[in-house]
């Protein structure tokens, strides 16, 4: 049996934390997780996340709908980053985009928007 993996949580007590749906590969965001956001995302199967600018521990997908079931949590040579495999539920950015990574630096759209924001967000 593997022990657990030390996750090097650095000074401000943060690593990052890419999630990848499962089955397609794609990249769908970068987040932060905290010693207790990974433990909630263990405990519960779902991504669990904190947000730097609320200062709170938060559920992806609490308020949209849109959630990321975690398959697996992998951690990188160094232990200081994460990777949830997700199956993600709807789409996984806040501005209605399947990823967060739609656009390129040149501005070009290539992404997919899979819902309305206003209507989630009201």
């Amino acid at each position: 049996m593997d022990d657990d993996i030390d996750v090097d949580f650095g000074d401000d007590g943060l690593v990052p934390a890419i999630a990848q749906d499962a089955e397609s590969g794609d990249v769908l965001m970068l987040a932060y997780v905290s010693p207790d956001a990974l433990e909630r995302t263990r405990e519960t199967g779902r991504a669990h996340y904190y947000s730097r600018s609320r200062e709170e521990l938060w559920e992806k997908g609490k308020t949209s709908g849109h959630t990321q079931q975690v398959t697996e949590v992998r951690v990188d040579c160094d232990a200081d980053t994460l990777l949830y495999l997700v199956e993600q539920e709807g789409g996984a950015c806040h501005t209605g985009h399947r990823s967060c990574f739609y656009r390129t630096v040149d501005g070009e759209h290539v992404g997919e928007q899979v819902f309305d924001p206003d209507a989630v967000y009201e």
